[in-house]
């Protein structure tokens, strides 16, 4: 059984189909990643995993507990975390805090034993501190646990967003461009962050990436969006010489001229 079972989901904004009927699985302990081009509704898709948005139709099953109908902190706490596209940190917050936030879904205690500081709050506050050090240790930022997460260089203010998700303790971690902006030794480096990931933590991971380079080189498949509707499913090598990806990328016309170069 698949880890996340997408069946069929479609959604629509007024009289634009976003999502089209897409049916999608994840095995556990994948890395797959989603691609295609610039509207093609690879982040509509991700929210709708994520209980941003409601399906008008279909059903997101992870571990076969139905996902449609559930806010989005009833999502993680099911088991899925995820990164944006553009960096949603807390920049008046160091980077320890920033993580002990995305714990917080995690923890037993409730308002009152926050106000009241009871033992339930000291437990929880002490559990936070210790998974924010070790997820600060995992990504390689613990020299920058003090320090506020605005005054991180790029590139590690990518990895702070993941070390937050990470926290959450998901079985199943989506990723939105998470190499957009970075140099090509960051991306290295963020290669084998996520190798890492499902590697040593056992996480699944699902990444949103325009890097082909990365894509390529790191997925185990990729599934390909174009206008809202799965266009290509498949291995990398599968997907780079599918003529109907090189038309959607690169034109009907640019497309031809690709393959008879190869052919030549």
């Amino acid at each position: 059984m698949s880890l996340l079972d997408v069946q069929g989901v479609t959604k629509t904004f007024g009289g634009l189909t976003a999502v089209n009927d897409v049916t999608f699985q994840v095995p556990e302990r994948g890395i797959i990643s989603v691609i295609g081009p610039n509207g093609a509704g690879k982040t509509t898709f991700f929210n709708l995993i994520t209980g941003i948005y409601k399906p008008d139709k279909g059903t997101i099953r992870l571990g076969g507990k139905e996902l449609v109908g559930l806010r989005p902190d009833q999502v993680v706490e099911a088991g899925i975390s995820r990164t944006f596209q553009n960096i949603r940190l807390f920049p008046s917050m160091t980077a320890e805090e920033n993580i002990m936030l995305g714990r917080g879904v995690r923890l037993k205690g409730g308002y009152w034993d926050a106000v009241l500081r009871t033992g339930k709050f000291r437990h929880d506050e002490a559990e936070a501190h210790k998974t924010a050090e070790l997820m600060l240790d995992f990504v390689g930022l613990s020299k920058w646990k003090g320090e506020l997460s605005t005054n991180l260089p790029y590139g590690d203010q990518r990895k702070l967003e993941i070390a937050r998700a990470l926290a959450t303790t998901p079985k199943l971690v989506l990723l939105d461009e998470p190499a957009a902006g970075m140099n090509p030794r960051e991306t290295e480096d963020l290669k084998a962050l996520i190798r890492a990931i499902r590697d040593d933590l056992g996480v699944t991971v699902v990444l949103i990436e325009h890097d082909m380079r990365l894509v390529m080189t790191l997925s185990e498949n990729i599934t390909v969006l174009n206008y809202g509707s799965k266009l290509s499913e498949g291995l990398p090598h599968e997907v780079r010489n599918d003529p109907a990806v090189m038309e959607a990328y690169l034109g009907r016309g640019a497309a031809a001229g690709e393959y008879g170069k190869e052919a030549r």
